[in-house]
């Protein structure tokens, strides 16, 4: 073999390496993306019912100390977040600044009552288990009355299901594409190897001598290809942020971690069992089929 056809099938195969890598890399890419997006909208879906309160009304007369034994007893029920006590100063205050005038002024005195305002956890954010939590507090002796927006509770939960089966559809689908995709790759990379493999073969090679290299390079593409993924996520996330400051509150490190260790572990299997299926048709096909 002379010298320029020597560099010519090196820069060939170099070429190959990285078209592979390329590709392998924006698949696991967009899965990583999609992951992402995945881990912002079930966050912002908790966020979003855990802002949603129940309004306790407390009866006229009730002493403070009360009021305030009774919000530590709602702060250990399984199914509260957090409580904020509101006296009826600070409700007439609030009201005050929204009416943008002073009724009590006009009325002579305070018709508000103190209450409680209870941020359910997201899990019991429904209909259902709020109707119960409402039961439970109206037997409360000191309680008048419980108040919520029940359209908006379904508002909100409708649309969260919506979204997640629109998110866990696309999933399944695009983790379809991205294993055809990566089988793909692999299969044309090694199809351009199956004279290699033949001669391998011929000399007397095993079949587990000849797949070794190939498993070995699939996986450390499939390893490579995942960290350039991460650090392409890593940059997107941050850019995000930038953009949108309210998607801090929404940030978890260790779910975030997760994400890109399961990016880089796809990476690896995925390579792994399209080079080992590829290189097993070609060492199983005959002769003269490897020249279709």
């Amino acid at each position: 073999m002379s010298v320029k056809e020597e560099q010519y099938n090196r820069r060939r195969l170099r070429s190959s390496y990285i078209t592979t890598l390329v590709s392998i890399t924006m698949v696991l890419f967009m899965l990583g993306l999609l992951g992402l997006l995945v881990m912002q909208a079930d966050k912002l879906s908790r966020h979003v019912k855990e802002n949603i309160s129940l309004s306790v009304i407390i009866k006229e007369n009730v002493k403070e100390s009360s009021i305030l034994e009774f919000q530590k007893k709602l702060d250990i029920s399984p199914y509260v977040r957090y409580t904020e006590y509101i006296p009826r100063e600070k409700a007439a205050e609030d009201l005050k600044e929204q009416l943008g005038e002073d009724f009590i002024s006009f009325l002579g005195y305070n018709p508000l009552l103190p209450s409680i305002d209870v941020h359910l956890k997201s899990t019991y954010a429904n209909n259902d288990s709020i109707g119960k939590i409402e039961q439970s507090i109206l037997q409360e002796e000191d309680v008048k009355e419980v108040f919520y927006q029940k359209s908006l509770v379904d508002l909100v939960n409708a649309n969260t299901r919506k979204l997640s089966y629109l998110l866990t559809g696309f999933s399944v689908l695009l983790l379809f594409i991205a294993i055809a995709l990566i089988n793909n790759t692999i299969r044309l990379s090694v199809y351009a190897k199956r004279f290699l493999l033949r001669t391998m073969q011929l000399v007397g090679a095993t079949q587990g001598f000849i797949r070794k290299p190939f498993v070995t390079r699939g996986i450390i593409q499939g390893l490579i290809g995942g960290v350039i993924a991460n650090i392409l996520l890593t940059l997107v996330l941050f850019w995000a942020q930038g953009q949108i400051p309210e998607l801090n509150a929404l940030h978890d490190l260790r779910l975030f971690l997760s994400l890109l260790a399961l990016v880089i572990l796809t990476g690896v299997i995925l390579t792994w069992i399209s080079t080992y299926l590829a290189v097993r048709k070609y060492l199983k096909i005959r002769t003269d089929e490897l020249y279709y």
